[in-house]
Formats: C-alpha cells, sequence, structure tokens
C-alpha cells in the first residue's frame, strides 16, 4: 500500500484536482437549482460562461497556490484558509474578466456569492473526506513515511514523541543517530541507533527512508556542515528543527533585511499590522469603559477626598514599552506618606492602607484610573503589569530574560493576572513565574486573547487573595 500510494501520487493529485473542478461545477448547478431556476441553462449565459471559466481557473490556479502538496504535520486551518482565499482569487479574476466584456450587469450578486460558499463548503469537504481516509490508513500502519531522527536530545526527544503519539500524521521514527549522552534517559525502543554519522546515507538509502529531521542545536554548525555534505546526494526530505525551546525568544519570524533573510528573535508577535490593530481596540475599548464608568470613577473620587487627605490619584514612574518611562495613574489607596529611594510592597494588614483603599485594592477598582494611561498610549489594556522601577533594577538581575517584558505596553491586567499571579511577590520564585506567563502572552498574543483575558478579568479576575 505505501508503494503504491508513492508510485501513483502524480495520478492521485491529477485526481485531486479535477475532484475539484467538479464539485465546484456540481455547486454552481446545485446554487442555481435551489434558488434561482431549475437549471442555470435558464439563467443569462454570463452564470454559464463565469461558472466555465472559473472552474478552470481553479485547475491552473490551485496547483500554484500550494493546495496539493502533503499537508502531513501542518495546520489544518491553515489549509482550510488556503482553500477558501484560491478560490476567492479564481472567482474574483473571473468576475473581472466578466466586467471587461461587459456582462457584469446580467450576473446575479447573490449566485455569485452563494456559488462562493458553496464552492468552499463543497472543497472543504472533499479534504476532510481524503484526510479521514488518509487517517484511518495511517493509524493501521499504512501510507506511512520513514523518519532517520538526527540528534536525540531535548528537541529530538519531543519530536519522536509527538511523531508516536500523532501517528495519523504518518510519521514512523525508524533510526536515530546521536551521541552517547542524548542517551541519558534510555535509548529509545523498538528503533535503529545508527552508530556514526558517516553511515547514515547509506542507511537511508538501503532503508527506503524518506525524511531525515536535524534537530540539533545551533552551536554544533561544524556537525550541519559535515551533515549537509553527507547528504548531498540523498533525495529525501531533510528538515531541521532548531532547538528554539531552550531559546527564550519572542518569536521566530524571518523576514527580508537589506535583501537577505534574517530571523527576528524578539519581535513580539502584537507588532506590524497587528500592532495597529491592537492600539485601536485598545484606544476605543479605554474611552468606552472610561465613558460608562465615569459615575463610578467620580464616587470612588468622592469617597477618597472624604477618608483621608490627600490627592485622589497617584501617580508613580513606570517603564513602558522598549524601557520608556512614564507616570502610572492609580486611585490613591494610602495615606500620603514618603518613601525615599526604595519601594515597600504593600502587604496583608499595611497600616499604610486607608479603609476605602482596602476595598479598592482587594476588588482592583484603583487600577481604574490607567484607562487615562491606555488612552494616552502609555499602555494597553492587556499586557505585563508595570513594576515600580526599583524592582526592575532588582529582578533584571536576577531573572534571565526579565526585561523582556518591556518589549510590549504594559497591561491594566494580563495572562499573569488572571492565573493568579498578582499582589506582593516577595519571592523570587512568585515574580519568576509571573514573568513567565507574561512572556508566554507576548509569544502567543492574538486579539481574540486579549479579549478572553478581558472577559475573564470582569467575570472573575477583579478579586482575589493576593491583592492587598
Amino acid at each position: 500500500m505505501q508503494d503504491l500510494i508513492n508510485r501513483n501520487s502524480s495520478r492521485l493529485e491529477f485526481m485531486m484536482r479535477m475532484a475539484d473542478v467538479a464539485a465546484l461545477i456540481i455547486a454552481g448547478h446545485a446554487i442555481s437549482a435551489l434558488h434561482l431556476a431549475p437549471s442555470l441553462n435558464e439563467l443569462p449565459s454570463i452564470h454559464a460562461a463565469l461558472l466555465y471559466l472559473c472552474s478552470a481557473l481553479a485547475l491552473l490556479l490551485f496547483p500554484q497556490l500550494d493546495i496539493y502538496s502533503s499537508w502531513r504535520g501542518r495546520s489544518l486551518p491553515a489549509m482550510f484558509v488556503r482553500i477558501a482565499f484560491a478560490w476567492a482569487l479564481a472567482l474574483s479574476i473571473g468576475v473581472f474578466a466578466s466586467f471587461m466584456i461587459g456582462n457584469i450587469g446580467e450576473l446575479s450578486r447573490t449566485w455569485a456569492l452563494q456559488w462562493y460558499a458553496g464552492g468552499v463548503a463543497a472543497l472543504l469537504i472533499s479534504r476532510i473526506v481524503i484526510y479521514q481516509t488518509l487517517r484511518y490508513l495511517r493509524g493501521r500502519g499504512l501510507n506511512q513515511k520513514r523518519v532517520v531522527l538526527i540528534g536525540y536530545g531535548t528537541i529530538g526527544r519531543e519530536m519522536h514523541r509527538r511523531a508516536d503519539e500523532q501517528a495519523w500524521m504518518g510519521y514512523e521514527v525508524h533510526a536515530v543517530q546521536a551521541q552517547n549522552s542524548d542517551f541519558k534517559n534510555g535509548e529509545p525502543s523498538g528503533i535503529t541507533r545508527i552508530p556514526n554519522l558517516e553511515d547514515i546515507p547509506e542507511y537511508v538509502s538501503r532503508h527506503g527512508i524518506d525524511e531525515i529531521w536535524i534537530t540539533l542545536p545551533m552551536s554544533a554548525s561544524a556537525k550541519l556542515n559535515r551533515l549537509q555534505y553527507m547528504l548531498r546526494n540523498s533525495l529525501v526530505d531533510v528538515r531541521w528543527v532548531p532547538d528554539m525551546l531552550s531559546m527564550q525568544i519572542l518569536s521566530s519570524k524571518m523576514v527580508d533585511f537589506l535583501g537577505m533573510p534574517v530571523v527576528n528573535l524578539n519581535e513580539p508577535m502584537s507588532s506590524g499590522v497587528h500592532g495597529l490593530m491592537k492600539e485601536l481596540f485598545d484606544r476605543a475599548f479605554a474611552f468606552a469603559a472610561l465613558l460608562c464608568l465615569s459615575p463610578v470613577l467620580f464616587g470612588i473620587a468622592v469617597a477618597i477626598k472624604l477618608s483621608s487627605p490627600g490627592p485622589v490619584l497617584f501617580r508613580q514612574p513606570r517603564l513602558g514599552l522598549n524601557g520608556k518611562p512614564f507616570n502610572v495613574y492609580k486611585f490613591r489607596s494610602m495615606v500620603v506618606h514618603q518613601e525615599h529611594d526604595k519601594v515597600t510592597q504593600a502587604t496583608q494588614d499595611d497600616p499604610r492602607i486607608t479603609p476605602i483603599g482596602r476595598f479598592l485594592r482587594r476588588t482592583s477598582l484603583d487600577e481604574l484610573p490607567q484607562f487615562i494611561n491606555v488612552l494616552m498610549g502609555d499602555m494597553s489594556v492587556v499586557g505585563p503589569r508595570p513594576h515600580a522601577l526599583q524592582h526592575n533594577e532588582m529582578y533584571k538581575q536576577l531573572l534571565d530574560f526579565y526585561m523582556l517584558r518591556h518589549r510590549v505596553k504594559p497591561g491594566i491586567t494580563g495572562w499573569a493576572q488572571i492565573h493568579g499571579y498578582r499582589g506582593e511577590t516577595d519571592t523570587v520564585d512568585k515574580m519568576a513565574k509571573r514573568v513567565q506567563f507574561d512572556l508566554h502572552y507576548i509569544r502567543n498574543w492574538s486579539l481574540w486573547m486579549d479579549i478572553r483575558i478581558i472577559a475573564w478579568t470582569a467575570f472573575k479576575g477583579w478579586t482575589g487573595n493576593n491583592a492587598y
């Protein structure tokens, strides 16, 4: 079965291409019969012309847009998005051609939109059927790709584990080549160990290996160069999986810089166009929050004034985006006092906290004025919490990568806070855990993640036992 599929891969691709064209044509006729006319022929001729033109365009364009390449180990949602884009492109070209020949006025917009939706649905259904069929075969040991794993450190063991646990992806680790030190946790059972690096090309040729996964660290550059030379005549897929897990980086986005491919290691996800989206969302949300909460803000201000002498708002310098200083605003929750070159964190039963201040801190209402900071552009609604300057100086010496938190704007709430890491950080371990959550947020940011954090904060994150 394995050899049969490999030998006929080009024929299978051609069959998939023809099946896609048939699915689009059937979808077009079905939309016509369901909504507009018993037959497509009873509609203006532009509809039939567009149907066959766009189906032909799909036959030509889909292979160029990587629709039929192997999708093993890749995200299915990403494949679905690519299919929807490819079909939208083909249909758009067809509609533009109709416009150029002057027949666009006879085209039913409803039919075109419904055909697009029906075409996407038909293409996705066919992919799901194919995917489930291949998953069934691979789960029973068929249509497998044999893999040689080079290096068996953290990444090597993780790749082996994932291949075994996701057998339906169709990868079988056939052999491993690694140093003795890589097997300190024991050799993997059931697979061959290749003694020397020089034996890999012969092993690959003799055992019909399909792929080589190199999981050596970037520090093994000399070994990587030797491998590249030794595998120059091996006509198999070679993948290098660099050890990113041991590196505290924010991203591995590759860009063109001065005409050269460059990997940005500490560019946050919320940069570029995504950063603009986050900025617009922050400003709009902050404005709406201040407007809706204005009665509450006024009431808190009056209560603070009546409870103790001093200003309503408390200002303290913090570090913002890329370490730029700014003044953070809070409702004053303590009696007016002076601290000289030292910041003392609030503790349980702290005598400096006023009665109204204790309530504000417990409910996090003292943070509400920071929506002003968001409107001013110094903060974000969601992000790592800003710490006192003295704490930054202390913890950047104690915790590696602590300052990476400042690659994004600080936030009113954050991923760490909704997981309980808020309030006093009286030990290095507590701060380390908070930083770990902050870096996870920066690496995995999305607008949807921000919305989830805001919702979580609104419903269960405003109070907590750690807030004094």
